[in-house]
Formats: C-alpha cells, sequence, structure tokens
C-alpha cells in the first residue's frame, strides 16, 4: 500500500486570492576543459527531499481553485480521519488528482549535480571532457450532493449550508455564530472532533467564516483517499496557518504551487535567498533542509519567510499518468467482471499478469476494484485479481451491478480529475514552487500570495564543478561563480566565520524587483576568498599548475550573485502578528480555507525521492 503523510491533518488552512508564477529549466553549461581532464563517472544531479504538504493554487481566472493533497498514515485508523476547515464562503468541491501532484512535485524538484574535473599531473597523454546531465525527476522517469440553504439541524442546531458526497468523502458546511452548535452537531453525525482546535475555531467564526468538515464515507479505507479541490471567487491566495498550531510539528515542511500567468510570491512573508556556500554540494545537498530552516530563520526573516525552489514553464511538468485517452468508463458497463482486470490492463489503468503481482496505472484504481469486485473470501487480492478467470464463478456479482457503479466511480474520481488537471498545465503557462518550515510558535500570521510579472525565472538544476588538484585537495566552482577550497576532497569545508544562511532577504510587491532589506554577499565573499587565500587560492604566478577550474554558467535563479550591497539596516513592512487571510485582506473578500486535521494520533510523514 502507499504510504502517506498526513498533509492537510497539520496543515491548518488556506485563504485564496489569485496569483500565479512562471518557472523554466536551464542546466549550467560546462566549459572546456583546457589543461584538465574530467571525470565522466560521476552520477547525475540528485533530487532534494520532497517530504513535506503539498497544496496547488489556481489564479488568474473567473475563478480560483485549490488543490489540496491529502495523505493519512496506512497504520491510522481511516474512520478516525477528518478534517476542520474554516471557510469565507461555500466553496465547490471535487475530487482532485494524485497524479497531478506527483508530476508536479517531480517536475520541479530542485536538482544539486556535481561535475568531477582533474588537474592534469602528468600522468595521462590526453584530456575528455563530460558534462553531468539532468535526469528526468518524474519518473517518465460528478458527484450527487444536496445544498441546504439556510437549513438547519433541529432546533438550536447551526445552518447546514452544504451536504454532499465527493469521491470517498462526506463533506458539510456548517453556520453558526458560536462554536458550541457546531461541535455537537459534528459529534451527533459521527464526526471526529479535537478539543484543542475550539478556540482557533472561534475565532474564524468571530471573523464570519462559516466550518466545513470531512470526513471519509462508511467503508472508505486508506487506498481511496484523494486529493480535494475547492473553486471559489476570490481577489488574492492565501495560506492560513493559525489552526495548524493544533497539530504542527517543529520545522513542518511546507510547499506552496501556483498555477498562473507569471511568477507568484508571498506578500506579507519575507523571501529568502540561501547562501549557496552552505550547501553540501559534495553530497548533493543532503543537507537541503538544514539550510533552508535557518536561512528562513534568519534576522528579518524571522521563521515567516518562504524561498523559491522553481518559477518557470509548466511545461516542465509531464502529463503521463495524468490522464490517457484511453481511459473509458462506458467499456465497464455490462462488461462480464473476469474481464475487468483485462480491460484494465488494455486501457493502461492496471498491469497484472498470472502468477504475477499487480501494478496500477493510478493510485485509485485499487481502492475501485476493491469496492466493485472486492475478492472472495480467503483469496489474496494479488492473487485474485492476477487471474479473475479462475476465480469468476466467486465473483459477487451484486457488487459488480453490471459495472455501473465502477465505471462511474471511474469517471468521477479518476478520468474526470484527470482530465482537469492536463487542462490546467495546457491553460497556465507558468508555475512557482516556494517552500519553507515552519514551527508552531511561528504560525501566528496566514502567509498571502500574489502575481509579480516582472521576477525572473528560478532554475530547477543547480550545477557545481569540483575541481581536483594534484595534492588531493579541490576547488569548487558553485553556479554563481565563487569558488571554495576543500581541503582533502571529500568533505564539504565549514569555513570560519562564514556564518550566514541567509545571502538577502527579501520583500516583494505587486509590480517590479524585490527589495532586499538584508545582503551578506559582500561579507560571504570576504570570508570565503580570505579561506581560499590562506589554502594557497589562487595560486601564485608560478606556482605549479596556474590552470583555473572549469566554470558554469549562473543557473542558480534565485541564489544571489557574487556582488551586492553589504547587509542593509533598512527594514521592510512589519510582519503583523495574528492575522488571518478572511479579514486583511484588499479587494474582494477571500475565501478564507483552514485546515485543521482531528483524529491525529499515529499520523506520520511519507518521504519521497
Amino acid at each position: 500500500m502507499r504510504r502517506m503523510n498526513p498533509m492537510w491533518m497539520k496543515l491548518a488552512g488556506l485563504c485564496v486570492a489569485g496569483t500565479t508564477m512562471a518557472l523554466t529549466l536551464a542546466p549550467g553549461r560546462a566549459e572546456a576543459c583546457g589543461g584538465t581532464f574530467c571525470d565522466g563517472g560521476v552520477p547525475g544531479p540528485m533530487p532534494v527531499d520532497q517530504t513535506g504538504e503539498n497544496v496547488i493554487f489556481v489564479m488568474g481566472g473567473a475563478e480560483n481553485e485549490v488543490h489540496i493533497q491529502i495523505s493519512i498514515d496506512p497504520d491510522t485508523n481511516a474512520d478516525k480521519f477528518a478534517w476542520m476547515i474554516p471557510l469565507a464562503a461555500v466553496p465547490e468541491f471535487s475530487v482532485g488528482s494524485q497524479p497531478l501532484f506527483d508530476q508536479v512535485l517531480g517536475g520541479t524538484v530542485p536538482l544539486y549535480g556535481l561535475q568531477n574535473t582533474f588537474e592534469d599531473c602528468g600522468n595521462n597523454g590526453g584530456s575528455f571532457s563530460d558534462s553531468a546531465s539532468s535526469p528526468d525527476p518524474s519518473g517518465n522517469d460528478s458527484n450527487g450532493g444536496s445544498t441546504g440553504g439556510d437549513e438547519s439541524d433541529g432546533e438550536g442546531g447551526p445552518d447546514v449550508l452544504l451536504q454532499e458526497q465527493v469521491g470517498a468523502f462526506e463533506v458539510v458546511v456548517l453556520q453558526d455564530t458560536e462554536l458550541e452548535p457546531i461541535k455537537l452537531w459534528l459529534e451527533n453525525n459521527n464526526y471526529n472532533w479535537d478539543p484543542n482546535a475550539g478556540p482557533i475555531l472561534q475565532q474564524y467564526l468571530d471573523e464570519g467564516n462559516v466550518i466545513a468538515a470531512l470526513k471519509l464515507t462508511t467503508g472508505a479505507g486508506l487506498e481511496d483517499v484523494h486529493p480535494i479541490t475547492l473553486t471559489y471567487p476570490s481577489g488574492e491566495t492565501c495560506f492560513p496557518l493559525r489552526l495548524t498550531r493544533i497539530a504542527a510539528v517543529e520545522d513542518m515542511d511546507i510547499r506552496v504551487f501556483v498555477l498562473a500567468n507569471d511568477r507568484a510570491a508571498p506578500t506579507n512573508y519575507r523571501h529568502v535567498l540561501v547562501n549557496p556556500l552552505k550547501i553540501d554540494w559534495l553530497q548533493f545537498a543532503a543537507n537541503y533542509k538544514e539550510v533552508i530552516t535557518n536561512a528562513v530563520d534568519a534576522m528579518m526573516a524571522d521563521g515567516r519567510a518562504f524561498v523559491t525552489e522553481y518559477a518557470g514553464t509548466s511545461a516542465a511538468v509531464q502529463t503521463f499518468g495524468i490522464y490517457s485517452t484511453a481511459w473509458k468508463e462506458s467499456a465497464y458497463v455490462g462488461l462480464d467482471p473476469a474481464l475487468v482486470v483485462q480491460t484494465l490492463n488494455q486501457q493502461g489503468l492496471g498491469f497484472c499478469e498470472v502468477e504475477f503481482s499487480c501494478s496500477w496505472g493510478h493510485p485509485l484504481v485499487y481502492g475501485l476494484l476493491l469496492e466493485y469486485l472486492p475478492p472472495p473470501n480467503g483469496i489474496e487480492p494479488a492473487t485474485f485479481y492476477a487471474d479473475l478467470g479462475t476465480y469468476a464463478d466467486q465473483i459477487d456479482l451484486d457488487k459488480w451491478d453490471d459495472g455501473a457503479g465502477f465505471s462511474a466511480a471511474l469517471l468521477s474520481r479518476i478520468i474526470e480529475p484527470g482530465m482537469h488537471a492536463v487542462d490546467l498545465l495546457e491553460t497556465w503557462p507558468y508555475l512557482t514552487r516556494m517552500y519553507t518550515t515552519i514551527s508552531p510558535s511561528e504560525m501566528m500570521e496566514d502567509p498571502i500570495f500574489h502575481l509579480n510579472p516582472d521576477l525572473a525565472d528560478v532554475d530547477q538544476l543547480r550545477t557545481a564543478v569540483n575541481y581536483n588538484l594534484c595534492n588531493g585537495d579541490s576547488v569548487a566552482t558553485l553556479p554563481d561563480g565563487r569558488e571554495v577550497y576543500v581541503p582533502g576532497s571529500s568533505s564539504w569545508p565549514v569555513i570560519p566565520n562564514e556564518n550566514w544562511w541567509e545571502e538577502e532577504v527579501q520583500t516583494i510587491a505587486l509590480k517590479g524587483a524585490p527589495m532586499t532589506i538584508v545582503n551578506n554577499t559582500m561579507a560571504i565573499s570576504k570570508v570565503v576568498t580570505e579561506w581560499n587565500l590562506s589554502h594557497g587560492w589562487p595560486r601564485a604566478p608560478g606556482d605549479g599548475d596556474t590552470d583555473s577550474p572549469p566554470t558554469t554558467s549562473d543557473t542558480s535563479g534565485d541564489t544571489a550573485g557574487s556582488s551586492g550591497p553589504v547587509e542593509s539596516d533598512t527594514q521592510g513592512p512589519p510582519l503583523d502578528a495574528e492575522s488571518g487571510c478572511a479579514c486583511n485582506s484588499s479587494g474582494p473578500s477571500p475565501l478564507g480555507l483552514g485546515l485543521a486535521g482531528l483524529g491525529l494520533l499515529g499520523l506520520r510523514r511519507r518521504r519521497r525521492a
């Protein structure tokens, strides 16, 4: 079974207004080796760890969308899974696409590469060159419902504004000025309740929000869990974090994607450029989260800041596996159930053979089979689905019901969400990927995002060149052109007095270039220059081989360059405390979405490659 992390069980909320970013991939250029030779046996660029909570905003159209990835630990009792979501208005709920998240994550993950080159020590008769190449990180490498208007659930109960089934979830939206009637309604209808959420939810009610609650339908299991999409009118994108405090861990990973016409940026949070000298380039950025965490916690970032991991074309995201024209729900209506897996195989939704285990072309296929074509008692699902013909006389025909239910579920949970996801990628040309780590004590303000058409792209690939010297040391040339002497050539050096995790801290307006409020570039460059000189680099004229290491072009995107002002004492706009997205936005009233997870025991995160 697929391991899933407790995405929105911890991530308490999001308010939304319209913004988007653009991303471009431009691999680094490796210069010719000259008097050196290069090692072609090094591994290619490595993706950073993608553990964390993910949300995709789509902004710029008549209505905005938010796609929320829902993940639960497989050891968790599905009956104990529930959400609480403060909303400024009632959105339209629909099934989201897990393959969309998979491909967006894979297509934009930061890649850290290292190209090894070697000084000519007189032991080789010639030279050769090899440029590391980037792997393909992506691995390719109609729901029924009812609206209640002002209906209330009996005397003294809250107004039930919406009650429907969305895929594998039961959804209800409740309205009241006090929390107690909402709490009683949810408990009476078998929704889990976390008492720690009460005081914060009351704050959202005081601000005029309604409360949505979601739980898995009766009989649904973890294999049925899918993302949820909310569509709403709004003017900005906001990510309320106040509710998150009740279930958050220290340095919780949050990753925000924005599909739009332009690049997105944080409005009321800082934007940080990390110090690339802190990255362990020799280990392909194995310390990446440590660097980001310290950078966003730096002075003037104050734990409320984002870094931009990618900004460029949305074409970086492959659509393979999200949707295929071969997926036809009509093929299952009236189909002999013994031929279901064979038909799934033909459509690319299943890969099963007799005496071999099955795999599925979409994460929800297995759950649909368990629901509509369950294995007989005593027979393992893998055995049953790999050889349906052998067990044809034991198939539960009442469950299959001529395939109508399976066909409808395939359409609403797999085909339609996939078609819509591909349409989004083809409609919106720009994708922004932002990342931060944040702790409960820092979740005092809901981050808001906006678009800025004047911001530059941020590349996915960052490549350093490691020039191995004859004495066993090396010199690493970073993507921004700065050189770092590496004694012993085996571990990334800790440079004395080089204490800055952040190169720049910025604020970003709706237009124009970022405003720098802290710039450590000159101080960092001074320290690394002194470090290099203390190790005899660059070499003095006549002191052995005077060749310089190969260089790379600057592919660092939002990584600061090698020049800039010294640290500034200029302070940008203050960071307001305890502000929420539903009450502090200008323009149209945004839809505030705060997601608080209930039933959190046993939840943990899955690591993504």
